[in-house]
């Protein structure tokens, strides 16, 4: 609590006249207070976004993460999209944990089956294997196979990375494929034959690496 104190007590000595003037130091410290969870209100009359909300606009990088996006719910910082179509993600939960996947559709606002924030993803089940000059052909077609498996995800069971990977699967991975297992079937199938083009070009090699963890 020291620490919170002396770090309000700074930013008031920062501090000039302006929207929040003489009360950013104490709203800065009721919020940290409220993300330390010693308290469950910021103080008399003032609520939580709105206290975030004023102190991401004066020194937006004092603030927790879960307050700058409880910020930016009030529409005084916008937050960047950065989960598109062709981003390659990573799972963190499930059956494909630690697998890396690429968003084909995305439902920011959810659905009525699924009320939250979520997309569809085509990943790689199985990666490729090293081959080697010397194999045959018949085991370098079979090491250099890979399954590929397709599914709606939770945005909070996934790792965003700066890549993306240019393959057009809307064409082949839609929703309606999910609904029946001859469906997903064909799709992956389909999916399967456009990784293997990708790999086989030489490109975006790195996609087709298994994660060592």
């Amino acid at each position: 609590m020291a620490a919170l104190e002396a770090r309000a007590r700074r930013l008031q000595a920062a501090s000039g006249s302006g929207c929040c003037g003489a009360r950013r130091s104490s709203i800065l410290l009721r919020v940290m207070t409220l993300a330390d969870g010693r308290q469950s209100a910021v103080g008399p009359g003032v609520q939580a976004p709105a206290a975030a909300t004023c102190v991401a606009a004066c020194r937006p990088h004092l603030l927790p993460p879960h307050c700058l996006f409880a910020a930016a719910g009030q529409g005084s910082a916008k937050m960047v999209k950065f989960l598109k179509p062709g981003k390659v993600v990573i799972l963190l939960s499930g059956r494909y944990a630690g697998k890396k996947a690429v968003i084909v559709k995305n439902y920011d606002d959810g659905t009525s089956d699924r009320p939250y924030g979520h997309a569809l993803v085509c990943g790689l089940a199985k990666e490729p294997r090293k081959v080697i000059k010397r194999s045959s052909q018949k085991t370098q077609a079979r090491r250099s196979s890979m399954k590929t498996f397709i599914k709606e995800v939770n945005y909070q069971h996934m790792m965003p990375t700066r890549y993306t990977l240019e393959v057009d699967l809307k064409r082949v991975v839609t929703p309606d494929c999910l609904e029946k297992s001859d469906k997903r079937a064909e799709a992956n199938k389909a999916a399967k034959a456009l990784m293997e083009d990708k790999f086989k070009s030489g490109k975006n090699r790195w996609f087709f690496t298994k994660l060592q963890f």
